[in-house]
Formats: C-alpha cells, structure tokens, sequence
C-alpha cells in the first residue's frame, strides 16, 4: 500500500505558491528556507514531477506544479478559516462569553447588561443565545444560564429564581380592566408557546378543565415573541413573570387576571467547579445572583 503524502510538505507546497518565494514562505511558517526546499523536493520525489521552476530570487510553479496547487490551496484555506472562526470565539483574558436562551438574553439579561459594565469596564461581555446547554468544557463559554432542575453533572448550578406563569394581554384588547375569573381568558384570542402546553396547565391549576379551545391560536418560539404578540393586540398568552416584568412596568402590558401559577422549574447559573474562581467568571457570577436578589 502506498504511504499516505505528507500533509506537512502540501501545506509547504501551498505557502511556497502563496508567497513565491522560498524565503518568504519560511518566514510564514517560521521554519528553515532550507527545510522549505526539502518538503518540495520530497513532493517532486513522490510525484515524479518537477513543481517549481527555480530562478536566482524567486520560484514560479511549474504547470504541474500550478495544477497541483489549483487543487489543493483551497482545502488549506478552508481548514485556516475554520481555525480562524474557533480562534476568534475562544475567550480571551478580557471576555466573557455566556450562553443563554433566546428569551432570557432579550427580556431580563441584556437590560441589566449596562449595570455590570459599569462595575466591570475591563470585562467585555458576548452574549450567545441556543435553546440548549451548552458544552461548557469546550472553551467557547464562560457562563451558561438555563432554566431547568439544576441537575447538570459535573457543573456547578446555583439557582436565580423560580418563576411563575402569568397571564397578560395589551390594555387595548383588555378595555374593560382585569378579569376576574380565570375562565374568563377563553373569550379571547389565545397565543400559545411553542409546545401549546402552558395554557392548559395554568387553566388546569385554576381548576378550568382543559377544552380544545385552550391550545387553539397561533403559537411563538419562546416567551419574547409573545410578549411582541400581546402588545401587537394579538390575544392574551401566558408568559413567565420574569420575562413580563419589564413589559408590565412600561405599560404595553397588563396582567390579564392576578393570578399567576408556580413552576417546579427555575433559572440557575452554570459555570464549570474549576472555573468558578477565575476573576472574571466570578465577577459575572456573583453581579447576576445580586440582580436575582439571591446574593
């Protein structure tokens, strides 16, 4: 079987027809001019081809050595910018990269974002948003928070709070004022989560038994779009309080009814044990248990 060619002499190869020059390609990939010359010569050796045309300054390829390079450079500058994009994600001494869910980051994290960069001018916040936890030993984040039971083995979870389903509607929809029976919001256009779930289940802990009208209406990703959709006047929909709060307090909402219903769930902030002493990892973890009030 033929030993596989080395990858070490393409990609000499390939920097030698980048740069055209021995000399200069050294210096790019911080070895020997010499050595240079022996990774090309062992790929002629290999190829039976001459692949560079050598002059007293410079080097030309060759035509084989132009259609070897024609097929070949475009994989190492797919592979350079993949590297670049890890490079470029990875945190550096003055980031901190957290991870959260769509919602989180729009209605309660990104107001509070100017509190702690007021305290923490030297730390540079980056946001990155996915509906799933985040693979924290990969070195792409710092802080994740989630909501969820806080069993994430191997990390270290602390919780921020509990939140509790609410139902809201726009002060245009709900003219009259609140309501008064829970039973009530059926009369109205419903906007549903994404899995249709919540609104039976606040009914439910009402005592409203479930109809088919309660996961009827059009239903949103995640609780920011359905605060958009009760403030656009859309229907009422049940939403986290904490995601409300914000909205509630500006006006463009109103509770629907007051009479919000527990969850076993809460928000927790994950940060991996080792880790949980780096200056900057602690400034952000404690910053934000102040901000949930839990610290």
């Amino acid at each position: 079987m033929t030993s596989p060619v080395s990858f070490g002499a393409l990609r000499t190869f390939v920097e030698v027809g980048r740069q055209g020059s021995i000399k200069r390609a050294a210096r790019e990939l911080n070895v020997t001019p010499g050595a240079v010359s022996q990774q090309v010569k062992t790929l002629e050796a290999r190829f039976g081809v001459q692949l560079l045309e050598r002059g007293n300054r410079e080097v030309k390829l060759s035509a084989h050595g132009l259609r070897l390079f024609g097929k070949v450079a475009p994989g190492f500058e797919q592979i350079d910018a993949a590297v670049q994009l890890f490079e470029d994600r990875r945190p550096g001494p003055r980031s901190l990269v957290v991870s959260t869910t769509p919602s989180f980051a729009a209605c309660w994290l990104t107001p509070r974002l100017g509190r702690f960069a007021a305290l923490h001018p030297e730390i540079e916040i980056r946001i990155e948003t996915s509906a799933q936890l985040a693979d924290m030993t990969s070195g792409m984040v710092d802080v994740a928070i989630r909501h969820g039971s806080g069993n994430y083995p191997g990390l270290d979870a602390a919780l921020l709070f509990t939140p509790r389903l609410v139902a809201v509607g726009s002060p245009s929809l709900l003219i009259d004022g609140p309501l008064t029976d829970p039973a009530d919001c059926l009369r109205y256009p419903l906007l549903q989560d994404r899995d249709r779930a919540d609104w039976s289940a606040w009914l439910e802990a009402h005592g409203v038994k479930p109809i088919r009208n309660a996961t009827k209406g059009p239903s949103y990703a995640d609780d920011a779009l359905l605060i958009q959709g009760v403030i656009a006047c859309q229907g009422l929909a049940i939403v986290r309080d904490v995601y409300a709060a914000r909205s509630l307090d500006a006006g463009s909402i109103m509770l629907a009814i007051d009479a919000p219903v527990s969850t076993p769930a809460g928000y927790f902030v994950v940060v991996q044990p080792d880790k949980i002493t780096v200056p900057k990892i602690a400034a952000f973890r404690q910053w934000i248990m102040r901000e949930a009030g839990v610290a």
